[in-house]
């Protein structure tokens, strides 16, 4: 049964993405895996209390500094919003202190978390919100929108900039479906919905956005849109800037609407582009409307193997650019070598040795795996999978089954957790991503991927055991995403273990001219890196905007730009 999107998960601790499962959730194939690879104890990891309970108490009073905000702004703040919504808590303050950026996590697990909201303010209305930032700028406090959290690249820390305070906006209270119109197939959210939320209203009308971010049980429309997010479906149903039509946006000098009045415009530049992917750093972003499809009611898995990385990027080269409209699949994931070798290590059985042993009678020694999962209602999933088949099998692909497809589907959502409990074992993963075009993609993806192990090997354990992965995981006409996930037994300052790996990726990245940040967003991580995508004219158009929207800057300082 694959994962359900409608389904809600508790929300995610303070030191991680989700609270333990009696056991922990890492399975007997993946310790196998990190004992051989990485030399990791495995009996210890599987020792009662290891990897079912909290790695950290949470800080208390004591251990945290104290709320700068100023008497007068926290009665002005209180006065824009009702009874009890702002909390200057301990519990509240580490909540909100930090997304999901590894360093993040491992800040707050050892209770020293990098910067603290001095409040939380958690609207009720989006009219509170306009009197919320009135009282911010009136008082120099700076404004950090708050969503789901789930950030990995330091997008909701909450720093003051100039400012004497920051807060951290709480918008998950705004979760309404305002209006869903099947005429025109579009739906309106307030922006604090949760994933989960948002597809079940939705599946109730049935109707789905199919916009499923790996972070999407946490994460909220209002960050999709602010993050300029890609979900897992993308291929199929898009990228969360093609299915806004309209989003609104409250800044410090007023409201800004934009779209909704028609499909489309030649009126100018299409300014909601300017909002989704903003971050934060313009405004607060209320509520949107979103092009909504019917929910799915059948599914089609398909998994191939090639005979190297390249051979696999050139067939699903030509299902974007030679297959027809809808051909490709709505997932579609291509594992590099390495990848797919840890997949099959990991799952291990029979099934596995017997897919070993097919793919080698088809000469095909070191795999590199792609899995397929079609959307859509009665025959259609099955009708497109065997047109994408074709194309795929012209290209060298030998069929795999449709197993690790499903599979793959079932645990979706497992990631993130798995993340928490290998952190708690002394085991540092993380991951980045990037797109480039199809000319220039498998050079990308080896220069990233060397200079991620280079800077492993660097470290003051010298060529200490690592695994780099990689995947293409978005389809597009000119070109695709490169994810990678890094493995590495954690040294004495994994922080900086993580700082060297990110700094190398980065500049590799640059150097191959794909982009800095596919889905990731901006944040802090990469904001040293924006001038050399959009140029310095660039950088001094978003400054631009910025003074005239929010000229005292108080919107979420330090991020983007």
């Amino acid at each position: 049964m694959a994962a359900d999107i409608t389904e809600s998960v508790p929300v995610s601790p303070w030191w991680g993405w989700a609270p333990p499962t009696p056991g922990g959730a890492l399975s007997d194939g993946t310790l196998a895996v990190l004992a051989e690879r990485l030399g990791v104890d495995a009996a210890a990891a599987r020792r009662p209390g290891v990897l079912d309970t909290p790695p950290a108490e949470p800080p208390g009073e004591s251990d945290l500094t104290p709320p700068a905000l100023s008497g007068e702004a926290l009665a002005a703040l209180a006065a824009a919003v009702p009874a009890g919504a702002v909390a200057q808590d301990p519990a509240t303050r580490v909540a909100h202190a930090a997304g999901k950026h590894t360093p993040d996590l491992l800040w707050q697990r050892a209770g020293t978390p990098l910067a603290l909201p001095d409040a939380v303010v958690r609207p009720g209305t989006r009219a509170e919100i306009p009197a919320v930032l009135a009282a911010c700028v009136a008082h120099g406090v700076a404004v950090v929108p708050f969503g789901g959290g789930s950030s990995v690249v330091g997008g909701v820390t909450p720093l003051a900039g100039d400012h004497h305070a920051v807060i951290a906006l709480d918008l998950t209270g705004l979760s309404a479906l305002l209006d869903l119109n099947e005429r025109d197939r579009t739906a309106t959210f307030e922006a604090g919905v949760r994933g989960p939320e948002l597809e079940r209203a939705l599946a109730e009308r049935g109707y789905t956005l199919g916009h499923i971010p790996q972070s999407h049980q946490q994460a909220t429309l209002g960050g999709y849109a602010a993050t300029r997010s890609a979900g897992q479906a993308s291929t199929g149903y898009g990228a969360i800037a093609e299915l806004i039509t309209a989003i609104r946006l409250e800044t410090p000098t007023g409201p800004l609407a934009l779209g909704g009045h028609a499909p489309a415009s030649a009126a100018g530049p299409d300014l909601r582009h300017v909002v989704i992917g903003s971050e934060g750093t313009l405004g607060v972003i209320t509520e949107m409307t979103v092009a909504i499809t019917r929910k799915p009611t059948a599914k089609a898995y398909g998994a191939w193997a090639f005979p190297s990385f390249e051979a696999g990027a050139e067939a699903i080269r030509a299902l974007a650019q030679d297959g027809a409209a809808g051909d490709a699949p709505d997932v579609c994931r291509l594992s590099d070598e390495e990848e797919t070798e840890l997949t099959l290590a990991q799952s291990g059985g029979r099934p596995v040795e017997l897919l070993r042993r097919w793919l080698r009678s088809r000469g095909i020694e070191t795999p590199a795996l792609l899995l397929g999962v079609w959307e859509g209602s009665g025959s259609e999933p099955k009708d497109r999978f065997k047109r994408a088949r074709r194309i795929l099998r012209a290209h060298g692909a030998v069929s795999a089954t449709s197993a690790p497809a499903a599979a793959w589907d079932r645990g979706r959502f497992s990631s993130p957790r798995l993340r928490d409990e290998l952190l708690t074992i002394g085991v540092l993963v993380d991951t980045l991503e990037t797109a480039a075009t199809w000319t220039n993609l498998a050079a990308t993806h080896e220069a990233v991927a060397t200079a991620i192990r280079g800077a492993l090997a660097s470290g003051p354990g010298g060529d200490a055991p690592s695994a780099v992965q990689g995947h293409v995981s978005h389809l597009y006409r000119t070109g695709a995403s490169l994810y990678y996930t890094f493995i590495a037994r954690a040294e004495a300052d994994p922080i900086a273990q993580y700082e060297r790996v990110k700094r190398a990726a980065n500049e590799a990245i640059v150097a191959s001219g794909a982009t800095i940040t596919h889905h990731h967003a901006v944040g802090t991580e990469h904001a040293a890196q924006l001038p050399a995508e959009i140029g310095e004219q660039g950088v001094r158009i978003l400054r631009a905007v910025k003074r005239e929207l929010d000229p005292t800057g108080i919107m979420n300082p330090g991020k983007l730009i």
